[in-house]
Parts: structure tokens; sequence; C-alpha cells
């Protein structure tokens, strides 16, 4: 096939920078350097001993097959059990459909809502897979200036001013990747507000709202039936590779997910599945809270070390285990400045690059998902880093 019968779309999905610093790193480790990332957004801990042995019984039980494409019912069941344990909500199991992973889940609600040619508002800085989900259905993501005095995030009054004819709805994320802020309950009401009010849609992806640190557990879901609400096993649950995600969806669009979800994916993962039904359980979650415990013990050393680096930290994350770290005064080209900071210091960081243009030059994200010791590394090699170029 020659390259040119390739799909047009391809030209509106952009490489991932994270994942290609990642193999610069690969390279010098490989020539045995020793290497601390802090890029990806990975937890450090894994799948706590019940969920590893659930699924192990699982396979031992032989319980392989299929299940329905909105997935099992005692997994469906334990998600909206966790939603009136945490806040409060009554959700219907019926509403929640099982996916692999929250990837899937966000391309299954795309495939429902975005039209060829659909705008689909959200912030700049955003997490660039949710444009790119747009983009695969031919819809366009529009990516609005969101500074600190926005928390990094969109406004109501960012939706008035930027809706126009061809908007569909809005894509969100609260807390937020690469930012680790929230969108303050309050203005979030009132985008959804804003969106119905003009028939639009609004989806949430609230895969790190486990891990959010300060005020009372809120979820988008308690702003009316009409929200699509996205969260995933891979952040506060721990188990990234093991592909499961869900949704939360208005009673009507349930079955048009089912039947795409049945034609895409046939459904998500079995064993993940039987696994993710332990991770509700009292043991499981009392792990996952001393773990959430020491991600805000992290923050909370790592933010005031940066700034002491030079960094300014306009925002302090509220959530997620990132930091996104102004580094104007140290360096005009974040990406230069990441480069140099692999090749020299031993360190990976992320440059705004990839969350888009309005941050790109001048921010980096940080990734706090790694051991105390070695965020306490990463700071000594870059206090000596920066030291040296001040004397060069």
């Amino acid at each position: 096939m020659s390259l040119n019968e390739l799909a047009s779309r391809l030209n509106n999905i952009a490489p991932f920078h994270v994942m290609e610093l990642a193999k610069k790193a690969a390279v010098l480790e490989q020539q045995g350097r020793h290497i601390i990332h802090m890029g990806i957004g990975e937890p450090d801990f894994t799948a706590p001993p019940a969920v590893v042995e659930a699924a192990t019984r699982a396979m031992a039980d032989g319980k392989m097959q299929y299940t329905s494409a909105t997935g099992l019912p005692q997994l469906r069941q334990a998600i909206s059990d966790h939603y009136r344990s945490v806040y409060g909500l009554e959700i219907a199991p019926e509403r929640i459909v099982v996916t692999a992973g929250a990837s899937a889940a966000l391309l299954l609600a795309c495939a429902a809502l975005v039209e060829k040619g659909a705008q689909v508002l959200m912030p700049d800085p955003s997490y660039p897979c949710n444009r790119h989900f747009v983009a695969a259905f031919e819809g366009q993501a529009k990516l609005i200036a969101s500074g600190p005095e926005h928390r990094f995030q969109l406004s109501a009054q960012m939706v008035r001013e930027h809706w126009s004819q061809a908007t569909r709805g809005v894509l969100l994320a609260s807390p937020s990747n690469p930012t680790g802020t929230s969108i303050l309950p309050g203005e979030l009401r009132d985008i959804v507000a804003e969106v119905r009010e003009r028939g639009g849609f609004t989806i949430v992806d609230e895969i790190y709202q486990g891990l959010s640190y300060e005020g009372t557990p809120f979820s988008a879901l308690s702003l009316g039936e009409d929200v699509v609400v996205i969260n995933s096993f891979s952040k506060y649950f721990n188990m990234t590779g093991w592909r499961l995600g869900w949704l939360v969806l208005p009673p009507a669009l349930v079955p048009q997910i089912e039947k795409l979800a049945q034609n895409l994916f046939i459904c998500a993962s079995s064993i993940a599945q039987h696994a993710g039904v332990a991770c509700f359980s009292a043991e499981s979650i009392a792990i996952y809270e001393e773990r959430k415990a020491e991600f805000k013990r992290r923050r909370d050393y790592i933010v005031p070390a940066l700034e002491s680096l030079g960094f300014k930290v306009p925002v302090v994350p509220d959530g997620a285990f990132y930091v996104y770290a102004d580094c104007s005064a140290l360096s005009d080209d974040a990406d230069r400045l990441t480069l140099d900071m692999l090749n020299e210091a031993g360190v990976v960081l992320v440059p705004g690059l990839d969350f888009g243009p309005f941050t790109a030059r001048r921010y980096i994200r940080l990734s706090y998902a790694t051991s105390m010791e070695n965020l306490q590394e990463a700071v000594a090699r870059l206090k000596t880093f920066f030291a040296s170029r001040k004397a060069a």
C-alpha cells in the first residue's frame, strides 16, 4: 500500500512526545546511565494482593470467556456501590458500561457523540489523546487558552464566548492531566448549565478523581443524568496494564454505546473484570487510601522543592500526581530544557509541547508517581545541573 492511500485523519494525530522522551531515556539506560523517570503518568504501585488473587482465582476457575459488552453485572454493581459510599450518589448499575480502559471509554463516547466537523471545546493545556479521540471521528478539538488564573481549566464564561454553530460539546478532565488541578464544583456546575442550555454534551474525564487531596469528594455525576463521566482502574486503583475502565451514561445512551462496544471491543478483559470487583473490598480500599496519602506526601515535598530550584508553580495541584511548573525563569524553551535535564542530569521531565500550544514553551510537567527517594535524588541532581549552568 502506498502511504498516499492512508486515511487523511492520520494527519490530525500528532506523535506523543512523552513517549519519544521515554525512548531517549531508554537509550541512555542501555548505555549504563541511571535515569530517574518523572515523565510518564503511571503509579509506581501495583494491584493489591486481593486483586491479584481474584484474577488468579478467575483463571483457575476458567472464568475467561467473553462477558456482556456492558461488563460483569457484579462489577457494575460494585462501581455503583462505590459511588454511593464515596460520593453519596445513587447511580443505577444499568447506567455503567465497563470498558477496555478509559481510552476505550473515550473512544466509545466520541463515536456516539462526535459528528464529522463537530467542534468540541477543551482547555489548553489538556491531555493530548483527548483531542485525538475527537479527531479520530473527524471532529475538531477547539483548544481554549486556560491559564493559571483559571486553574488551567475551562470556565463557564469561556464556554459562552467560544461556543459557535459548529460546537457540539465540551470534553473536560477534573483533576487534569497535565496540571493536577480540578474544576471547582461551582464552576463545573455553571459549565454544565451553559452546555445544557445550548443542547450540547458534557464529557468529564474523572480518572484521577480518586486521587483528590482537598475538600469533599465531588463527581460531575451529581450535576445531572445528562453528564457523561469517564473513569478508570489505572490511576487510583493502580491497574494501568490491566486495561479496565468505565463509562457512566444517560440512560438513553446506554443501548447505543452497548451496540458500539459489541462491534468495536466485544468486551473488556474478563480476567481484569473479575479482578476489578476485588478493588472495592474494604481491604483493598484501605490500601488505596494509604497510597493516596503517600502521593499527597510526595506532592507536599516536590512543589516547594521545584520552587527552590527556580520553577514557579502558579497553581498547587489538588489531585492526580502531576505538577505543572513554569520554567520561564530558567529557560525560554521547555523542550530544550527537558532534553538538557535528561542528558546532563539523568532526570526525565516532560515539556508542555504535548499539552497544547498555549503553554508549550513555558511549562514542564512532572509526575511524582515515583518513590520519595527518587524525588529527593532528582532534586539533588537538578540543583547541581542548574548551578553548573549558572557557573558556565
